[in-house]
């Protein structure tokens, strides 16, 4: 298990991090994201051992791993420029871990059929890595990442070089491996899409500071905050009075915002409120439909059928699904 407490790095005076808490556990996928220059990176290169804290501590199973080198930490570490080496093969990228490792000679050519195996690329050994495309190149990289058997995998916008068609289909296949592997790992990105496909856990980093950690359901059913329900793609933010005009009771306190996820947004002719449509944009398989309620409120969901701008859409929301908090 990994344990970042209170990590600080600070870069000419100014905290790239500070005091970031974060605990990834044993076997489990475990995404960080954040916008540009909100940190992730830096905690990435901090676990690894490339850039050195100025407070807090990180731990692998209760033991500080500050002051340990890089190659004797046990982590595997995967940029996003893959940084293949172009002068060896195939099995030569893969098999460099191995030889740092100072694995039996013997059996190296074994490990690294096996590894490949994993990745979808057997028979793949003596190519050059200049002649692979973009996704091969990805699974070479992973295969030396993975072919040490290390205990923390961590990766760094791993997949942000490629087209998203390619980005799908090879995340689905890397959460397949890391589980079969029993893979623990720390994954960077700035993409929804791509930490909800592939995670265990969320965790969501800003200034610096975690703030907010669950799963992807978690995270998308009880965004903690506004920030971070509009990161998450959360875009239907309501005021409390707008929404108890809307049938929505108010939960009581002082929370004045809501956040309605575009599925509590049921459209059907018999729905007991109104709204006129402004926007109707097919998405692959249904459409985004944008709503004006008036005096600068608005929604988004989604609808199997198109309308047409203009045109007035009757909803209800479903109370249940509303999360509340002070904005």
């Amino acid at each position: 298990m990994l344990q970042v407490s209170q990590l600080t790095i600070r870069f000419d005076g100014t905290a790239a991090l500070d005091g970031a808490n974060l605990t990834v556990e044993d076997r489990s996928i475990h995404v960080l994201m954040g916008p540009s220059g909100s940190g992730k990176s830096t905690m990435l290169r901090a676990v690894a051992g490339l850039e050195d804290p100025d407070a807090g501590e990180i731990a692998w199973n209760g033991r500080s791993v500050l002051g340990v080198p890089v190659h004797k930490r046990g982590f595997g570490l995967m940029f996003q420029d893959y940084a293949l080496f172009p002068h060896r093969s195939v099995a030569g990228n893969v098999a460099f871990g191995l030889k740092m490792q100072r694995l039996e000679p013997s059996a190296i050519p074994n490990r690294v059929d096996e590894i490949l195996e994993l990745v979808g690329l057997p028979g793949y050994g003596d190519r050059s890595v200049g002649t692979l495309s973009g996704g091969e190149r990805q699974r070479v990289a992973l295969a030396r990442t993975l072919a040490p058997d290390p205990r923390l995998v961590l990766l760094d916008e791993p997949l942000g070089a490629l087209d998203r068609s390619l980005r799908e289909h090879l995340l689905i296949e890397m959460r397949s491996i890391f589980n079969q592997v029993d893979a623990t790992v720390l994954y960077v990105t700035h993409d929804r899409e791509e930490a909800f496909t592939i995670a265990n856990r969320v965790a969501i980093i800003s200034d610096g500071r975690i703030v907010a950690d669950d799963t992807p359901e978690g995270l998308w059913r009880r965004p903690p905050d506004g920030w971070t329900a509009r990161f998450i793609g959360l875009e239907n933010l309501c005021s409390a009075s707008k929404l108890v005009e809307l049938g929505v009771p108010h939960p009581g306190g002082t929370t004045n915002t809501g956040v309605v996820p575009p599925e509590a947004i049921n459209l059907s002719p018999t729905g007991p409120h109104a709204a006129t449509v402004t926007g109707s944009h097919f998405r692959g398989g249904a459409y985004r439909i944008e709503l004006d309620l008036g005096e600068g409120s608005n929604l988004v969901t989604w609808s199997p059928v198109g309308f047409e701008p203009g045109a007035i859409a009757r909803f209800e929301i479903d109370a249940s699904r509303i999360t509340w908090f002070e904005d």
